[in-house]
């Protein structure tokens, strides 16, 4: 019906504007619009418009229904494709949320192992001080001992020479040999 109007209208047109072109002629002719060749114009032009539908209406009309059904399958594929995109986004978009979360997950743990590792260290370094400390108070321990041990070896060795020193200065050849004979015997009774 839209098309049937269309055509009227642009029919009405043409003649309408055919009118003005022909009255636009010389002043003193009278132009007459020759109304019998316009007639075989427009039957002959409804003439082929006839033909090329009797032969090749169902062609066209099924070209163009195709072609029609061909976009209206385009469309629903492409809104088919829209509607996968936006699951597609949105799935996108979630995982990037997500990400976020794991992200903070992530440094959050992490975190906590360092804190962990970092608790660890300090407590095998504790430990390894106080290992070190005992170690090196028994060494010093050792070399006091060792030193004393030394002193009183120096000590003792000073008091037998002092002492042999004295007693020989003090002590003659008689009583020299009754202080051997005093000790022989208490080693021998012994």
């Amino acid at each position: 019906m839209h098309r049937l109007k269309t055509l009227f209208i642009v029919v009405f047109l043409l003649l309408f504007t055919a009118t003005f072109a022909l009255a636009s002629g010389d002043v003193g002719q009278a132009h007459e619009l020759p109304w019998k060749n316009f007639a075989y114009r427009i039957i002959n032009f409804i003439a082929v418009l006839a033909i090329i539908y009797y032969f090749f209406g169902k062609k066209i009309a099924a070209f163009f229904k195709g072609r029609s059904e061909g976009i209206a399958a385009e469309i629903a594929t492409l809104e088919e494709r829209k509607r996968e995109m936006q699951q597609n986004l949105k799935e996108v978009e979630k995982r990037i949320a997500n990400l976020d979360r794991e992200c903070q997950a992530l440094l959050a743990e992490h975190i906590a192992q360092g804190e962990t590792m970092k608790a660890a260290i300090i407590a095998q370094a504790q430990k390894t001080a106080e290992q070190i400390t005992v170690a090196a108070k028994k060494t010093a321990d050792n070399e006091i001992n060792a030193a004393i041990s030394a002193m009183r070896a120096e000590m003792a060795e000073h008091i037998v020479a002092a002492t042999e020193t004295l007693l020989a200065q003090k002590l003659s050849a008689p009583d020299h040999a009754k202080l051997i004979d005093k000790y022989l015997t208490k080693v021998v009774i012994n």
